[in-house]
Formats: C-alpha cells, sequence, structure tokens
C-alpha cells in the first residue's frame, strides 16, 4: 500500500474517473501489485527522519527567539528571526547554496565530536556592524574586503549569540559551543567531506528594514551520539532526577523558618442577616461549642490541633492536648 495520503480533490478525480470508464478498477488493481522502484541517491542520504528534523526544528525555534532578544538588546532597534526551514543535504550542496562571499562562524560544541557552521549573510552582518558603529542599520555588500576592526566586531557578536544556542539545547543535550574560526570565503572552508549529509536550518532574519538569512549547519557526525534523543519519546518522557540529600537538608531548614499563622477557634454561630443588623454592644451571641470541650488550633487554616485555652505570663495562651488525624497526608506527631 502507498504512503501517500491523497486530497480530497484527488480522491474525487479518481472516484469519477472510474465512474466514467477512464480508468479501469482491475488495472489500478494490478498497478498496486506490481513492486514499485524508487531511485536512491547515495549522495543525499537520508540519515535523520522526520520526527528527528522536527525536534532539531524544535530546539532552533527556541534559538531564534533567544537570538531575537540577544540582538534586540545589542542593536537597540526592530528584530525579528524566525526559522524558514530544515532540511538535510550534502554539505557540498550547502556550499554551493550559500554566497561566494558571506560570513562563516565554525564553532566547536564540546563534548559533541564535529563543528557547526552558522553563515550570516552579508545583508545581513553589515546592517548589524552598522548599528553597533552607531549608525541607522544600512547594509553595504562590500564583504570581500572586511577590515581588521569589522572582522574583530563581527567575530565579538556572533561569539557572544551563540551562547544562547547552549540554552537552546539545554533540554536535549548540555554544550558548550566555542567559536574557532571565522571565514568570509566558503572555499576555504573544509570541516566534513562533501557527501556528508548535514542538517541546514534557515533562519529568516529581520533587522530593521534589512532582511536576509542565517543558516546554520550542523554535520552529521555531531549529531550522532544524540540522535536517540532525538525522538519523540525522548521528549514525551518524565525525566525524574533524585534530589541531593544536601539540597533535601537546605529545603528543610528554609520550610522550618517558614512563618505560619496560628488561629484558634472558640466556637462558630449561625444567625440570620436581620439578627446581625440589629446587634448591638451588649448583646449576647451564643456559641456551638462547650466550655468544657477543648478547642480547634487551626495551622495555616487547616485543622491540626485540639487545645484548651489559658494564660502563661499574663498573656492569653493555648496548651495543644491531641493532634488531630485526618487524610492520608497528614503526619503524625
Amino acid at each position: 500500500m502507498s504512503g501517500e495520503v491523497l486530497s480530497q480533490s484527488e480522491i474525487d478525480a479518481l472516484l469519477s474517473a472510474l465512474s466514467t470508464g477512464e480508468m479501469d478498477a482491475d488495472e489500478l488493481k494490478k498497478e498496486q501489485t506490481e513492486k514499485k522502484v524508487r531511485v536512491y541517491d547515495f549522495k543525499r542520504a537520508l540519515r535523520f527522519s522526520k520526527d528527528q528534523i522536527r525536534s532539531l526544528t524544535r530546539i532552533h525555534e527556541n534559538f531564534a527567539r533567544l537570538l531575537t532578544t540577544f540582538f534586540s538588546a545589542q542593536l537597540r532597534t526592530y528584530v525579528q528571526i524566525t526559522v524558514a526551514s530544515a532540511d538535510q543535504i550534502p554539505y557540498e550542496e550547502f556550499i554551493r547554496s550559500i554566497p561566494k562571499m558571506t560570513i562563516l562562524n565554525v564553532f566547536e560544541v564540546p563534548p559533541l565530536e564535529g563543528r557547526i557552521l552558522m553563515e550570516v549573510n552579508p545583508n545581513i552582518a553589515y546592517a548589524m556592524l552598522d548599528r553597533m558603529l552607531g549608525g541607522r542599520g544600512s547594509s553595504v555588500n562590500k564583504i570581500d574586503n572586511l577590515t581588521e576592526i569589522e572582522t574583530k566586531i563581527m567575530s565579538n557578536t556572533f561569539e557572544r549569540a551563540i551562547d544562547n544556542l547552549k540554552e537552546a539545547w539545554t533540554g536535549l543535550y548540555e554544550i558548550d559551543p566555542l567559536l574557532t574560526d571565522f571565514e568570509v570565503n566558503p572555499q576555504f572552508l573544509q570541516m566534513v567531506s562533501p557527501n556528508e549529509t548535514v542538517v541546514v536550518i534557515s533562519l529568516n532574519t529581520v533587522i530593521g528594514e534589512t532582511s536576509g538569512m542565517i543558516n546554520i549547519c550542523i554535520p552529521h557526525v555531531v549529531l550522532e551520539p544524540i540522535i536517540p534523543k532525538l525522538s519523540v519519546h525522548y521528549w514525551m518522557q518524565v525525566d525524574k532526577k533524585e534530589r541531593e540529600p544536601m539540597k533535601i537538608a537546605m529545603m528543610e531548614k528554609s520550610i522550618q523558618k517558614a512563618n505560619v499563622p496560628i488561629m484558634v477557634e472558640l466556637g462558630s454561630s449561625d444567625i440570620s442577616i436581620q439578627d446581625f443588623l440589629m446587634l448591638d454592644v451588649g448583646d449576647v451571641i451564643e456559641l456551638n461549642q462547650q466550655i468544657d470541650q477543648p478547642l480547634m488550633i487551626k495551622i495555616g487554616g487547616i485543622p491540626k490541633f485540639l487545645g484548651q485555652a489559658g494564660k502563661t505570663n499574663k498573656k492569653l495562651a493555648i496548651q495543644v492536648l491531641d493532634t488531630l488525624k485526618g487524610g492520608d497526608n497528614d503526619d503524625e506527631r
């Protein structure tokens, strides 16, 4: 059975063809029983499932939000970064797809092996540079002759920006990104073999009135050790961690210092609104509590003890006589 899902219009067209005789049902059944051969391109090996690509997309959607906040604060202008696409392609194809002269930031992500690449379109890079140097954020496409000052400012900016990748990956894996190389010509950069499968996450970036793309290239060798963690069942499972004894002791100590209100209830009574409105100084309200019965002691509004009223050092006091045991959650003392 084919794995393709037909749309409603395609289903209607198929039924119409069968009813008018344009298509023979027997021939259709025969075609379904025949083995179909699909061409497989080994240069475009699909090493990641759609589920794993979706997981990477979710991670970098969070990264895009963090970058939006970071660059908005750094550049003091309108910044909007969103995930445009996530694909797996050969490394050679990715290199051919980016401009001949562009901004290439190479990062190591220990403890994972290999390196990842952040390619920033020159329009975006120069708009950022112009804002940081006090300009309005206009872009000048002259990436082929970067000065040392421009190179230093850009590399420092993207080095700080990539720290947000660590936070975005926290739910999946603890990484520590480190800028190792800064290039402008893709031909001088050979991270992996040309046929190596890489995941390319493209971020649609708008800075002021300038727009462009930021591409994040992650080789398969980097993600290989954590591929199982990219599956849905990993995201859905509850990660229960045992608390350290020291943290438990500190928490208990903090709770013991917490102040809770103690209230003693002498009794209660129900009266009508009319009687309440007629109350005057000197009137007596009869309570439902007998004078020889123990009083209810409430901790934080919850009944916990029984006690009797008295005095100590010329002050009103309550003596605890017994503990109230309610549900299973009540601690016995």
